[in-house]
């Protein structure tokens, strides 16, 4: 990469600083609690009106959006949100 590409990337010109969106409506904070009470307040209607699969979005837009300012402890939690979140919707297609 160039030394101009480099200091662009760095400079807050990003795509995802653009981003606004009103799908899901999650609380301050949400996202420094354990993956259980993280988990539970994405699948709910008041944070997710569309369905969980929106709050899912959400999250994994978070995850990218911190990049490598997220720390290895704090994403392996989030990822463990995103685990629990697949198996149940495993769960629920098994059992229909």
């Amino acid at each position: 990469m160039t030394r101009s590409n480099k200091s662009n990337r760095r400079g807050g010109k990003r795509w995802v600083a653009k981003v606004n969106t009103d799908s899901t409506h999650p609380p301050a904070g949400l996202f420094t609690r354990n993956a259980s009470t993280i988990a539970r307040t994405l699948a709910s209607k008041k944070v997710s009106p569309k369905g969980p699969g929106s709050g899912m979005r959400m999250l994994t837009y978070f995850i990218n959006r911190a990049g490598r300012g997220l720390s290895a402890k704090r994403r392996a939690e989030l990822e463990k949100v995103l685990a629990r979140r697949v198996e149940r919707a495993r769960a629920g297609r098994k059992a229909a």
